[in-house]
């Protein structure tokens, strides 16, 4: 009876306690943040696309396997061009989109939001998102053609149009225009932590704007030579004119600030990415001193590359250097070298620049030299040698100034991909059991054809055909 009458008063506390308490503080997230900071976003979407173009990852990036540089010692597939298995153009499209470009739109809504901001030092803040946003969009137009553009990062369009890739390249060049003449050095930008680029210096963001617009300049050549020269020749002047004013990402030795090269060539220990044929057999004939800083030896001794799209014995093959999969290799997005080449091509197409096309030539290869481990001496033994010299090397100056540009934009396989489209040299084998022609695009991403099947099947039409060999068009011949 005793313990009946304990278990009714118990009971009818718990009731009035159930009835009387307020537990909607359990509905509060107290340790997820409710807003974050502009900057973060900022940084966070810069490593995102930095990641990207480093990565080795054959679900994100197989670019070194388009242009050659690397081979692949026992699975085959993306060396044979095979980016739809793993669905990596998906990951591109995703990444580009959802990962970078939206972090950009959020952290300049926040900013335009703050009243207690710096007028001027929003100013150069919103500018500097706007040109990563270019920049990320630029990416996107030269790696599939016509994309969504105008109502791409609009919450309310579910099923953005494809706009012309033409049109959206005119508009991107207009944007990065504008933000130059907005960049101020007399107010600060983002701070040293929230700039991962150039640690709150304005004056090298606007030099990396000019530098952007060179390329983009460069990449109308073909089609549209005017606009190109009228572009290039304003930019060029404050474009990156010497190693100082690189732009690259400062990778660390520890997880997860490290370069993604180090998790997929150390970490993950995987035995299949090798050096490509075609690339070592060009460092070994031409006793390029570039070779020990691109690649380690074999297990005799020797460099050896792989054959494109065919298994190789992977201890027989040379791998990545050490120097390419530290976790601290800086990841380049633009340079003195890339820069050089353009003004020596700009050079050759009448443009108004100063110094010589072999001079700016000299000056590419030189740099990229230093640049990975070889010093002033062999650079300059190495510029005499007749197959390089500017005066006797074989071909016209696509040819020329396209092959050299090939072998320095090793590790920086998107940008390599994009110029081996444009200027057409070197001609590269194709690999093995290649599924296709050369990639001259990747196709759009099947997620964009449930989704938004209507809008993609227009735009496959209006490109002529969803394929990997249908030329962009900036790329004419």
């Amino acid at each position: 009876m005793k313990k009946r009458y304990i278990t009714t008063v118990l009971l009818g506390i718990l009731t009035i306690s159930a009835c009387t308490e307020n537990i909607t503080r359990f509905n509060e997230e107290t340790k997820l943040a409710s807003s974050v900071p502009a900057g973060s976003l900022f940084s966070n979407s810069v490593k995102t696309l930095s990641d990207g173009l480093a990565s080795a990852s054959v679900n994100v990036n197989i670019f070194r396997h388009f242009v050659n540089h690397w081979a692949q010692a026992v699975i085959q597939e993306e060396a044979n061009f095979d980016y739809i298995t793993r669905a990596i153009n998906d990951a591109w499209w995703t990444r580009m989109y959802r990962d970078v470009l939206n972090d950009l739109k959020e952290s300049a809504r926040i900013i335009n939001k703050d009243a207690t901001l710096n007028p001027m030092q929003k100013t150069n803040q919103l500018a500097m998102i706007d040109i990563m946003q270019v920049y990320t969009f630029n990416i996107l137009l030269t790696t599939f053609g016509d994309i969504p553009y105008t109502q791409s990062l609009d919450d309310q369009k579910l099923f953005p149009i494809y706009d012309d890739a033409k049109t959206i390249n005119a508009d991107l060049m207009q944007r990065l225009d504008n933000d130059i003449n907005k960049l101020s050095t007399s107010a600060p930008g983002f701070t040293t932590t929230e700039d991962i680029l150039f640690q709150g210096s304005v004056s090298k963001w606007i030099s990396f704007a000019n530098s952007l617009q060179v390329r983009m300049a460069m990449t109308l050549a073909d089609v549209d030579n005017a606009k190109a020269k009228a572009a290039f020749e304003k930019a060029e002047p404050m474009a990156i004119n010497s190693i100082a004013n690189d732009t690259f990402i400062k990778y660390f030795s520890a997880t997860p600030n490290n370069n993604p090269l180090y998790d997929q060539l150390v970490l993950a220990n995987r035995t299949d990415y090798i050096a490509a044929k075609d690339l070592m057999d060009i460092l070994n004939n031409f006793l390029d001193p570039r070779k020990p800083g691109f690649f380690g030896v074999n297990n005799v001794g020797e460099y050896v590359g792989g054959i494109m799209g065919a298994p190789s014995d992977y201890p027989k093959m040379s791998k990545p250097s050490a120097r390419v999969a530290a976790p601290s290799a800086p990841n380049t997005l633009i340079d003195y070298v890339e820069m050089e080449f353009y003004r020596a091509e700009a050079k050759e197409r009448g443009y108004t620049v100063s110094g010589t096309a072999e001079s700016h030539y000299n000056n590419a290869i030189k740099a990229s030299i230093i640049y990975w481990g070889g010093t002033s001496l062999q650079a300059d033994t190495y510029l005499l040698r007749p197959n390089v010299a500017y005066s006797t090397a074989t071909g016209g100056w696509k040819q020329k100034i396209g092959f050299q540009k090939w072998i320095a934009l090793y590790n920086r396989p998107f940008e390599g991909w994009l110029e081996v489209r444009r200027l057409d040299f070197p001609k590269l084998t194709v690999p093995v059991n290649a599924i296709s022609g050369f990639p001259n695009r990747l196709k759009y991403p099947s997620s964009e054809q449930q989704l938004n099947g209507a809008n993609y099947s227009k735009a496959a039409a209006k490109i002529g055909g969803d394929k990997s060999e249908t030329k962009l068009f900036w790329d004419i011949f």
